[in-house]
């Protein structure tokens, strides 16, 4: 038999890198989020992969594939700040289920157009658009609704669980979508997303009523109020432009289906896109650690960093293990940086702004990657494949550092004794009978 104080060892171990699954334990309406995140995520990400190369077979063009990103990025902005505004102002559960209901449409018009003879490229960018907008007008009452399913003392856990969720149907819905599209067609994974509505939709009407945060109206007064927040927490500003930095120079997804075809092998498409989440999945069951990890901001820097390294280091690969490797480090310090985020975010944002805080959190990590994907298709085409993919790396761990030095409170950023920390977990303690206005 191994020793007592073995045996001690053993399970801290386990309990300091395990994956926490308390909010998963404690709450029926946390679990029905969970599960709906997860089968919606396999639907989403494989049509995330499916769409890009379906353009492909069409055009053939990196612009084309490019602009599939780019044609997002007003609706995203539009309707994130405007979902952000609802989020407060409605019922969260109601925004939720209708927006869902959006997305079945979307899925519906790329499934009818890839069964036609001769599939309409205007359709895929209406398809992305749709998708964009219902996804911008849900995520923030989505994000939003999380801090008051779980315990304050959970939202680190409930960070890593929806990171989690996230990479895991991220790496099944990529490897099976571009494993369907190459081999079966298109159509054959639309159809499979279009069966994952069924399971989301049920999740999310099992959900208890979330009612408004606040009485006022979404006015343009309520949404200037939360940006004028924003601004004034320069420490929630350095996060979005850190995430929106690291996105907008190494994010070069829009390159994978022509990054593929160097390793003749019919799943490296798939391969591909599941690298990252692979790396993000991994991250995520062993990030027990981050709940005491109490400078976020050092974090979420370092995490950017290294993400910017390791996509550089992508775009130097010339073999297909090394290139997925690369992605996989990516893919980890990204999930790693998205922990901290939510942790950040959740723990010192009070619950009256946290719907328009959310809407504002879309814009960088949505709409940095739209630019991003466009950004890297743009420096292909008038340079190479390599030097977009090597030099947008290492432009975002320059960035990095500048921000830094912009925002130095958000590097000294101390959960232990932040006074907005202190603020929100003071309201957490004392429930409250009536939104505030």
């Amino acid at each position: 038999m191994a020793p007592t104080s073995d045996v001690a060892d053993d399970a801290s171990r386990r309990r300091r890198f395990g994956l926490d699954l308390r909010p998963l334990q404690g709450s029926k309406d946390y679990r029905a989020l969970f599960i709906a995140g997860l089968v919606g995520t396999i639907g989403e990400q494989g049509t995330y992969v499916v769409v890009p190369y379906q353009m492909k077979l069409l055009t053939g063009s990196f612009i084309d594939v490019g602009l599939l990103g780019a044609v997002e990025i007003v609706p995203l902005v539009i309707f994130g700040i405007l979902g952000g505004a609802l989020a407060d102002a409605v019922d969260k559960r109601r925004m939720i289920i209708s927006t869902e209901a959006l997305m079945v449409l979307g899925t519906a018009g790329l499934l009818v157009n890839a069964i036609v003879g001769r599939p309409r490229v205007w359709v895929l960018f209406v398809a992305v658009i749709v998708f964009a907008s219902a996804d911008a007008l849900q995520r923030p009452s989505l994000d939003s609704i999380v801090p008051r399913l779980v315990p304050h003392d959970q939202l680190s856990a409930a960070s890593s669980l929806s990171t989690f969720r996230w990479t895991f149907g991220s790496i099944i819905g990529p490897i099976a979508g571009g494993t369907a599209a190459v081999v079966i067609g298109p159509s054959s994974w639309y159809a499979v997303d279009a069966g994952t509505f069924a399971v989301t939709l049920l999740c999310f009407v099992a959900l208890a009523s979330s009612p408004p945060s606040v009485k006022q109206r979404p006015d343009v007064r309520h949404v200037f109020a939360g940006v004028g927040y924003a601004i004034r927490r320069r420490d929630l500003l350095g996060t979005y432009l850190i995430d929106f930095s690291a996105m907008l120079f190494a994010f070069p997804v829009a390159l994978f289906p022509f990054l593929a075809t160097r390793y003749h092998d019919r799943f490296a498409l798939g391969l591909l896109y599941a690298g990252l989440p692979i790396g993000a999945l991994v991250a995520s069951l062993t990030s027990r650690w981050t709940a005491r990890v109490h400078h976020h901001g050092r974090a979420i820097v370092a995490a950017a960093v290294v993400w910017g390294l390791a996509v550089a280091g992508f775009g130097l690969a010339n073999g297909l293990l090394v290139a997925i490797l690369a992605l996989v480090v990516a893919g980890g310090a990204d999930a790693i940086s998205g922990i901290f985020r939510m942790t950040m975010w959740n723990a010192s944002i009070p619950d009256e702004m946290r719907g328009r805080m959310a809407g504002i959190e879309l814009l960088s990590y949505s709409t940095g990657p739209e630019l991003g994907q466009l950004r890297s298709a743009f420096v292909a085409s008038v340079t190479s494949l390599r030097t977009s993919v090597v030099s947008g790396g290492l432009i975002c761990a320059a960035s990095c550092g500048a921000l830094v030095a912009l925002l130095p409170t958000m590097w000294r950023f101390d959960a232990r004794t932040d006074p907005n920390v202190a603020e929100v977990r003071a309201q957490r303690a004392a429930p409250l009978d009536h939104p505030e206005p």
